[in-house]
């Protein structure tokens, strides 16, 4: 598929806004100025077209038929199976299990992993996780009595390496952190992470769903376990997503859901099971997403070229600086290694009336507790305001968000 990516690929940034027609958009009379890609981005036209002509010329179910459409839709499908497994660098298409999402990728980690827990193991997560990466374990809490240890941060927002080592046991059986934090940005040292709990017998799992959009991933170097990620992050369509897993783990995990595709005999008295990545793909998969899925990899590795990358870094640096002269504004996560992530508070106003008003002018930011409570405990506040930066955005629209920032906070106050 990446091949078939006619457009020219030297970076360009109005080249890459043409080809995301969202941005033709106003809200009001103000030009859309889309700083929330951290929460889904947006998708171009190659991503769109993937989809609908999949559907307009060549569509069926996947795997069993014979007749043509049916193998062409198959070969899409797989096709697109193999985009991310090369974007992951995994060893195998096998090891490229689809889901509905990041959240459902880990839901099926914990419910494999659930069968061989038992009472005081424990599973190690960050306080800047996300939700999704949070709740599943607190399941195996529930159900099988697993042990939750928290890994503490800094105040810079970067991952607390000592409290990680202190808590690191015997007893440990999975280590869950992000690759990039969606609320602070901030990117741990996961390579010291992994080879630590290896050493201690502990199996890692990596969020990668703001890392596999903004830095270049390769689970063989990273020698990681598992790891999650979700398309519509990845300016692809909603509703699919990824998990890898080490070939011979997977091979040992009990299937998550049942039903067909995930079976290989099934009689009156037993069954058996696929081999993986079909053990976990149950029933009719989002198909024409997953084609979407691959054209967004596809995109990606055509366009967001080390020069796009730079710029866009370029264009955080400058809503980064801008805002630092806005008066009682506080910016959460100033690690050392972070990605396009702004996250902050006003003080005297609430985050959800910023993002109210900035949406007078056209401005599109997250406003809330960002599905990470534990972190907004920790920084002692119920709610910020986020700014992310994704590839189509350009450094007119960080001096305009700037400037919309500072008349928003000057209306509030007031």
């Amino acid at each position: 598929m990446a091949d078939e990516v006619s457009l020219k690929s030297e970076f360009d940034i109005q080249n890459i806004r043409e080809q995301f027609p969202i941005l033709e958009r106003k809200i009001g009379n103000k030009p859309l100025i889309y700083l929330d890609s951290a929460a889904s981005a947006q998708k171009s036209d190659y991503v769109l077209d993937a989809m609908f002509n999949q559907a307009r010329t060549a569509y069926s179910n996947v795997h069993r038929g014979l007749h043509t459409l049916a193998n062409e839709t198959t070969d899409a499908f797989e096709k697109s199976r193999e985009l991310v497994r090369s974007h992951l660098n995994a060893k195998s298409v096998d090891e490229i299990i689809f889901t509905k999402g990041a959240t459902e990728a880990i839901n099926l980690v914990a419910s494999g992993l659930g069968a061989t827990i038992k009472a005081g193991d424990e599973i190690m997560v960050s306080v800047m996780e996300h939700h999704s990466n949070i709740v599943p374990w607190h399941f195996l809490r529930e159900r099988f009595g697993a042990v939750i240890k928290w890994i503490e941060i800094e105040e810079d927002g970067s991952l607390d390496m000592e409290s990680f080592r202190s808590q690191l046991s015997e007893k440990t059986r999975l280590v869950a952190v992000t690759h990039m934090s969606n609320v602070l940005g901030t990117v741990p040292d996961v390579k010291t992470i992994i080879k630590e709990a290896h050493s201690a017998g502990a199996l890692v799992l990596l969020d990668g769903c703001q890392a596999a959009v903004h830095l270049d991933v390769d689970v063989q170097v990273m020698d990681v376990d598992f790891y999650v990620c979700s398309a519509h992050k990845m300016y692809g369509p909603t509703g699919i997503g990824a998990l890898y897993g080490k070939l011979d783990i997977l091979a040992n995990m009990q299937p998550y859901q049942g039903g067909g595709e995930m079976i290989d005999l099934v009689t009156r008295e037993s069954v058996t099971y696929n081999t993986p990545p079909h053990r976990f793909e149950a029933g009719t998969p989002a198909i024409l997403e997953a084609v979407g899925f691959g054209a967004a990899v596809a995109w990606m590795q055509k366009f967001v070229t080390p020069e796009a990358r730079a710029y866009k870094k370029a264009v955080y640096e400058r809503l980064a600086e801008g805002v630092r002269g806005i008066n009682g504004l506080t910016i959460y996560g100033m690690s050392k290694d972070k990605g396009p992530v702004l996250t902050f508070s006003i003080e005297g106003t609430h985050p959800h009336d910023l993002a109210q008003i900035l949406d007078r002018y056209g401005v599109a930011i997250r406003a809330g507790h960002h599905c990470a409570q534990p972190l907004m405990s920790h920084l002692k506040v119920s709610a910020t305001a986020r700014a992310s930066v994704g590839v189509y955005n350009t450094l007119e629209e960080a001096d305009m968000f700037v400037e919309a920032l500072d008349k928003a906070r000057a209306m509030l106050l007031a």
